[in-house]
C-alpha cells in the first residue's frame, strides 16, 4: 500500500500557505520547501479523498522535465538537500519523495498556457467564436483535433477557490510588459514543442499544458511550480486518440467525468469518491510517469 499524504504537518518550518495540492514552507529568506500532497482538486474544489502516490508522481514528473529543459530555461530547484532543511528523520519521512527545496522567486501574475489540440475550454470557445482566446483558427476543426501549430493562451492567476481568467496577449503585455510577455510566450511554446515531440515517442500526446514563471534576483525568467505533469497538462494515450471525441487521459479527467454524473453544484464541499475511481486515477498517474521516464 502506498503512503498517503492528504496534508503535511511540519513543525520545524513555518507554513507559508496551503494550495489546492501543495503545502509550502519557508526555509530562511531565500528558499521554500514545496510538499506535493495527494490532494486532488476538480473544478477548483479540493476533494475529500486523496489519490495514493499522486504527490510522489507529480514530483518525479516535474523533476524529470526540469532536468530535461534546463538548457531552455532555468528552474526553481535549489542546491539544498532535504536533509539540510529537515534534519528530523520523522518529518523527513513524512514528505520523502514528494518534497523539493526551491529558490524564493517573484512569481509572475500570469499562467502560461499552451494548446496543441482543440479541447476543453478552447473547444467551447472555438465553437462559439471560431477562435481560442482571441486567436482566429481555421474553420471546420473538430473536437480534439491537432491545431495547425501550438498557440499561447495565457490566463490570470486566481486566488485559491477562484477560477483563472483567460486573457489575450495584449492584456499580458499590460500586466508584465512587452519584452517579458514575448519571452514567456516564446519559452512556453519551445518547451511545449520539445516535450510534445518527446512524449509522442513514448505513446503520449500532450494536448495542452500550463506553466508558471518567476524572476530571480537578476531578473532572469525561471520556470517554477510544476512542469508538464498530469495535473498541469492533458496527457492522452496516442494509441487510443481519435478526433471528434473527448479522448481518455492520464490525468484527473477520469475523476471529472465521474463528478459530471453527480448532482453536485461544483462548490465546496466536494463529494467523496468511490474506491474504484480513486484506484483507477492512481493507476493513470503512475502509468504517465512510467511511460515518460521508463
Amino acid at each position: 500500500m502506498l503512503d498517503v499524504l492528504f496534508e503535511s504537518r511540519l513543525s520545524s518550518l513555518p507554513l507559508v500557505y496551503r494550495g489546492k495540492v501543495r503545502d509550502v514552507y519557508g526555509v530562511g529568506d531565500e528558499h521554500l520547501l514545496i510538499v506535493t500532497t495527494d490532494r486532488l482538486s476538480a473544478f477548483d474544489v479540493v476533494l475529500p479523498d486523496p489519490i495514493p502516490g499522486k504527490g510522489a508522481v507529480l514530483t518525479a514528473v516535474s523533476g524529470f522535465w526540469f532536468k530535461r529543459m534546463k538548457d531552455v530555461v532555468p528552474n526553481h530547484l535549489a542546491e539544498l538537500r532535504l536533509e539540510e532543511v529537515l534534519p528530523d528523520p520523522g518529518e523527513r519521512a513524512q514528505v520523502a519523495g514528494r518534497a523539493v527545496v526551491v529558490k524564493r522567486l517573484d512569481a509572475l501574475p500570469v499562467e502560461a498556457i499552451v494548446r496543441g489540440y482543440l479541447i476543453g475550454s478552447g473547444w467551447k470557445d472555438y465553437q462559439k467564436t471560431g477562435a481560442v482566446c482571441g486567436i482566429a483558427l481555421p474553420a471546420g476543426l473538430r473536437q480534439a483535433e491537432q491545431l495547425p501549430e501550438a498557440i499561447f493562451t495565457p490566463s490570470t492567476k486566481a486566488a485559491v477557490g477562484d477560477h483563472d481568467e483567460n486573457i489575450d496577449f495584449d492584456r499580458t503585455v499590460g500586466l508584465i510588459g512587452r519584452e517579458l510577455a514575448e519571452q514567456v510566450r516564446d519559452v512556453s511554446l519551445r518547451i511545449y514543442r520539445e516535450a510534445a515531440d518527446y512524449a509522442r515517442g513514448r505513446g503520449i500526446l500532450i494536448a495542452d499544458t500550463k506553466f508558471e514563471f518567476g524572476l530571480d534576483r537578476d531578473g532572469r525568467l525561471t520556470l517554477i511550480d510544476e512542469a508538464l505533469t498530469p495535473d498541469s497538462s492533458r496527457f492522452w494515450p496516442a494509441d487510443r486518440y481519435q478526433v471528434g471525441t473527448s479522448p481518455e487521459s492520464f490525468d484527473k479527467q477520469y475523476v471529472r467525468d465521474y463528478l459530471e454524473t453527480l448532482d453536485w453544484d461544483k462548490t465546496p464541499p466536494g463529494p467523496k469518491l468511490p474506491d474504484e475511481v480513486i484506484h483507477r486515477t492512481a493507476e493513470k498517474y503512475r502509468e504517465a510517469l512510467e511511460r515518460l521516464t521508463g
